[in-house]
Protein backbone atom coordinates (compact mmCIF):
# COMPACT_ATOMS: atom_id res chain seq x y z
CA UNK A 1 0.00 0.00 0.00
CA UNK A 2 1.13 3.31 -0.87
CA UNK A 3 1.76 5.82 1.95
CA UNK A 4 3.34 9.68 1.66
CA UNK A 5 4.45 10.77 4.72
CA UNK A 6 4.88 14.60 4.96
CA UNK A 7 7.48 16.97 7.20
CA UNK A 8 8.86 20.35 7.55
CA UNK A 9 6.25 22.54 7.78
CA UNK A 10 5.47 25.05 10.43
CA UNK A 11 5.13 28.92 11.14
CA UNK A 12 7.81 31.17 9.66
CA UNK A 13 7.59 34.87 9.73
CA UNK A 14 7.24 36.53 5.76
CA UNK A 15 10.03 36.70 3.99
CA UNK A 16 11.71 33.37 5.54
CA UNK A 17 12.19 30.17 4.25
CA UNK A 18 10.87 26.60 4.84
CA UNK A 19 11.51 23.12 3.47
CA UNK A 20 9.00 20.59 2.93
CA UNK A 21 9.78 16.78 2.10
CA UNK A 22 7.51 13.50 1.44
CA UNK A 23 8.17 10.36 1.39
CA UNK A 24 6.86 7.44 -0.51
CA UNK A 25 6.75 4.19 0.95
CA UNK A 26 4.75 0.98 -0.71
CA UNK A 27 5.79 2.14 -4.40
CA UNK A 28 6.48 -0.42 -6.80
CA UNK A 29 7.82 0.85 -10.17
CA UNK A 30 8.44 4.46 -10.95
CA UNK A 31 6.72 7.31 -9.70
CA UNK A 32 5.14 9.83 -12.88
CA UNK A 33 4.94 12.76 -11.31
CA UNK A 34 4.97 14.27 -7.49
CA UNK A 35 3.56 17.61 -6.55
CA UNK A 36 2.57 19.73 -3.56
CA UNK A 37 -0.69 21.26 -3.51
CA UNK A 38 -1.76 23.55 -0.83
CA UNK A 39 -5.85 24.49 0.60
CA UNK A 40 -5.73 27.15 2.82
CA UNK A 41 -9.58 27.82 4.90
CA UNK A 42 -12.46 28.50 2.94
CA UNK A 43 -10.53 28.09 -0.49
CA UNK A 44 -9.95 25.16 -3.36
CA UNK A 45 -6.89 22.89 -2.74
CA UNK A 46 -4.58 24.58 -5.96
CA UNK A 47 -1.58 23.27 -7.07
CA UNK A 48 1.20 24.82 -6.17
CA UNK A 49 4.17 23.05 -8.02
CA UNK A 50 4.84 19.22 -10.02
CA UNK A 51 7.60 17.53 -10.79
CA UNK A 52 7.84 14.31 -13.54
CA UNK A 53 10.11 11.30 -13.02
CA UNK A 54 12.49 12.96 -15.77
CA UNK A 55 12.62 16.50 -13.99
CA UNK A 56 9.97 18.18 -16.23
CA UNK A 57 9.11 21.07 -13.46
CA UNK A 58 5.19 23.26 -13.20
CA UNK A 59 4.32 26.18 -10.96
CA UNK A 60 1.90 28.15 -9.69
CA UNK A 61 2.79 31.60 -11.07
CA UNK A 62 1.67 33.03 -7.28
CA UNK A 63 4.68 30.67 -6.71
CA UNK A 64 7.39 31.21 -9.64
CA UNK A 65 10.64 32.60 -8.75
CA UNK A 66 10.00 31.73 -4.83
CA UNK A 67 9.46 28.20 -4.57
CA UNK A 68 11.37 25.04 -6.24
CA UNK A 69 10.51 21.53 -5.93
CA UNK A 70 12.88 18.61 -6.56
CA UNK A 71 12.96 14.84 -6.57
CA UNK A 72 14.85 12.16 -5.73
CA UNK A 73 14.03 9.31 -7.40
CA UNK A 74 16.04 6.64 -5.84
CA UNK A 75 14.58 7.74 -2.34
CA UNK A 76 10.96 8.47 -3.92
CA UNK A 77 11.34 11.45 -2.19
CA UNK A 78 10.15 15.68 -3.33
CA UNK A 79 11.05 18.44 -1.79
CA UNK A 80 9.55 22.07 -1.63
CA UNK A 81 12.17 24.66 -0.99
CA UNK A 82 10.19 27.73 -0.12
CA UNK A 83 11.59 30.85 -0.23
CA UNK A 84 10.61 34.32 0.34
CA UNK A 85 7.50 33.47 2.04
CA UNK A 86 4.39 35.95 2.27
CA UNK A 87 1.15 35.45 4.53
CA UNK A 88 -0.79 34.21 1.53
CA UNK A 89 1.44 31.36 1.56
CA UNK A 90 -0.21 30.16 4.43
CA UNK A 91 -2.18 26.91 3.82
CA UNK A 92 -2.46 23.21 4.60
CA UNK A 93 -0.01 21.75 1.76
CA UNK A 94 -0.46 18.19 0.80
CA UNK A 95 1.89 15.64 -1.06
CA UNK A 96 0.79 14.21 -4.63
CA UNK A 97 2.24 10.78 -6.23
CA UNK A 98 0.87 9.85 -9.29
CA UNK A 99 0.89 5.88 -10.18
CA UNK A 100 -1.86 4.13 -11.50
CA UNK A 101 -3.87 6.03 -8.91
CA UNK A 102 -3.47 9.50 -7.18
CA UNK A 103 -2.31 9.12 -3.55
CA UNK A 104 -2.04 12.02 -1.04
CA UNK A 105 -0.05 12.92 1.88
CA UNK A 106 -1.93 13.84 5.21
CA UNK A 107 -1.04 17.43 4.99
CA UNK A 108 1.60 19.80 6.61
CA UNK A 109 0.30 23.71 7.84
CA UNK A 110 2.04 26.26 7.25
CA UNK A 111 1.48 29.30 8.53
CA UNK A 112 3.75 32.63 7.50
CA UNK A 113 3.42 35.49 9.54
CA UNK A 114 3.25 39.29 8.91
Amino acid sequence: QVQLVESGGGLVQAGGSLRLSCAASGVIGVINAMGWYRQAPGKQRELVATITSGGTTRYADSVKGRFTISRDNAKNTVYLQMNSLKPEDTAVYYCNAALVFNYWGQGTQVTVSS
